[in-house]
């Protein structure tokens, strides 16, 4: 049985800044959870699902990452991203899509690839991930949000065990989830889980962040010698998408060290 009395410690004091949901995995697959089953906004972390469809679509042979694409003026989406800020008619294949979705969660590559693949048949292959409390209704518009529709909604385990899929091989093909873990690895925000990971060639990292006011998430894993660990982190009602970092990064940093799959990472 893991100690998890950093894990309990780092909740406790990050909930006193605003509401926080936590699901990890150990490396023995042991979980601990806090608010597990509740709903957040996923904001970019809704990308996960959108990715491991559009992988599905590949392994059917109804897609090849090669595919290419030409931007379109009726493309462009608010928010993150730099595609938004490029002319019509730039070129592009099925995997700079992805990366850009993945990397630096452009959300113009990501309403682009929800077309291509079917909001509904994401929302089918989360289900059969078991991904139940948790859906994608709407696009990535940043702050010009469809006020119609419900947000889209995760839960801490559901993702999770999106992320555990990947690392498995069950989200896909065995091919396909290593690229998806390769995609996830070319994060480029280091300041949440990964804010405290020692830089060795040892210890490989990758996430999926997800931001708008007032939320600052992140979902992934760590992997070391000593093992494997899944990390899911939401929070809402932060006053400061910097001190929501912190706090997701010290979380990760307690996981490391209760499960040593980092370690030591603690003075005292």
């Amino acid at each position: 049985m893991t100690n998890w009395s950093r894990v309990e410690a780092a909740v406790e004091s990050a909930s006193q800044h605003g509401t926080v949901g936590v699901a990890i995995v150990g490396p023995d697959g042991e979980r601990w959870q806090h608010h597990g089953d509740r709903k957040f906004m996923a904001a970019s972390t809704a990308k996960i699902p959108v990715m491991i469809e559009i992988f599905r679509q590949i392994d059917r042979g109804e897609r090849s990452l090669d595919d290419r694409y030409e931007t379109e003026e009726s493309d462009r989406s608010p928010g993150s991203g730099v595609l938004t800020h490029m002319r019509p008619g730039t070129h592009l294949c099925l995997y700079d899509l992805l990366y850009l979705m993945i990397s630096i969660s452009d959300n113009m590559a990501t309403n682009i690839l929800i077309d291509m693949a079917g909001m509904e048949a994401v929302n089918t292959t989360m289900q059969e991930l078991g991904m139940s409390r948790s859906h994608l209704t709407q696009y990535m518009r940043g702050l010009d949000k469809d006020p119609s529709k419900p947000e889209n909604l995760a839960t801490p385990n559901d993702y999770a065990t999106s992320i555990l899929a990947i690392l498995d091989g069950k989200a896909a093909s065995a091919e396909s989830c290593e690229q998806m873990t390769e995609l996830l690895s070319r994060q480029q925000n280091g300041r949440r889980l990964a804010r405290y990971i020692p830089r060795s060639n040892a210890i490989k990292w990758g996430s999926k962040t997800g931001t708008v006011p007032g939320v600052a998430n992140d979902v992934g894993y760590i992997m070391s010698p000593n093992g494997r660990l899944v990390i899911a982190v939401f929070t809402e009602q932060f006053a400061d998408t910097h001190v929501a970092e912190f706090v997701i990064g010290d979380i990760a940093r307690a996981a490391m060290a209760d499960t040593g799959v980092v370690g030591p990472l603690y003075t005292s």
